[in-house]
């Protein structure tokens, strides 16, 4: 029997582990690319018990491919952010979710309580947004607004730049302003992904931003709210990509309304699709309604 997991040998796992599957790596045995030898049954206790919001283990068959629309759901974030959004609307959103193996839902924090709630032990996470969708609040409030949505149930956060700074050259308080969500992040066990709102920014900014988020330890960059005057778009996640390396998770939202959308940003380096679309998308159904 292997013995007991120490912090720093769980930490090493965690690590590597989660800068495996950010890369797209398989995690499995005999023929894999990465494997750890401990016993399954004390490292998942010990993963659970350091704040892990869920634990995936690929078969030797192999992980899920993510460019098949029957794999893709696990990799989308079935969203609603509408202001408007109802008690129902809500309540459905995390019925699709479940039904469809969505990876998240994505909703405005005073949902996150709920939608924990309901899908507790369901495997799908709670996602939120935090300083959305301008990014021009202050550093505490992004902080405080992420450290009282984990408490609520969430599991990732989406936080948005600060856009203004990062247009005026402000480096050093884009960067802090991420590093401070990201410590709060890190130290409740959630996932911290960059909101760039890519359609304000020029290719240079884009990369910087991403580089930024990169030093300040977020998890993710991530493309639009989808509440200003664009998307995303398959150069600038290739941008992205480019930007962070391997490792980082890159996120395209605004505007994936279909399975050829969603395909195009895989290819292009993405890791996560956000789309209030999710259902057509791995249904290859017609789309009507417009990404968040």
């Amino acid at each position: 029997m292997s013995a007991p997991l120490d912090d720093a040998r769980l930490e090493e796992i965690l690590t590597e582990i989660g800068a495996r599957l950010l890369a797209g790596e398989r995690v499995h045995g005999a023929g894999g690319s990465f494997s750890v030898d401990v016993d399954l049954g004390t490292a998942a206790r010990a993963v659970v018990d350091a704040g892990a919001c869920r634990i995936g283990v690929c078969s030797p068959g192999g992980c899920p491919d993510p460019t098949r629309i029957g794999d893709m759901a696990s990799h989308i974030d079935h969203t609603l952010l509408k202001p408007d959004a109802t008690l129902e609307e809500v309540d459905l959103l995390c019925a699709e979710a479940m039904e469809h193996g969505f990876a998240s839902v994505c909703v405005n924090s005073g949902w996150v309580r709920r939608c924990a709630e309901i899908l507790g032990g369901s495997g799908v996470l709670v996602c939120t947004v935090v300083g959305f969708p301008l990014g021009a609040c202050l550093t505490e409030v992004k902080s405080y607004e992420a450290r009282r949505a984990i408490e609520h149930g969430a599991c990732e956060i989406d936080m948005v730049l600060n856009v203004g700074a990062m247009k005026s050259g402000m480096v050093d308080l884009v960067r802090n302003d991420i590093a401070a969500v990201a410590a709060t992040c890190r130290g409740l066990g959630a996932r911290l992904k960059v909101i760039l709102e890519t359609c304000l920014l020029t290719k240079d900014e884009i990369v910087r931003a991403s580089e930024l988020s990169k030093e300040a330890g977020a998890h993710f960059v991530k493309t639009s709210t989808g509440f200003s005057s664009g998307g995303a778009s398959v150069e600038d996640v290739a941008l992205m990509r480019r930007a962070v390396g391997p490792v980082l998770g890159v996120k395209a939202s605004g505007g994936v309304r279909d399975g050829e959308a969603a395909r195009a940003m895989i290819d292009a380096g993405a890791t996560r699709i956000g789309a209030s679309a999710s259902v057509a998308i791995v249904t290859a159904g017609a789309v009507g309604a417009s990404g968040y």
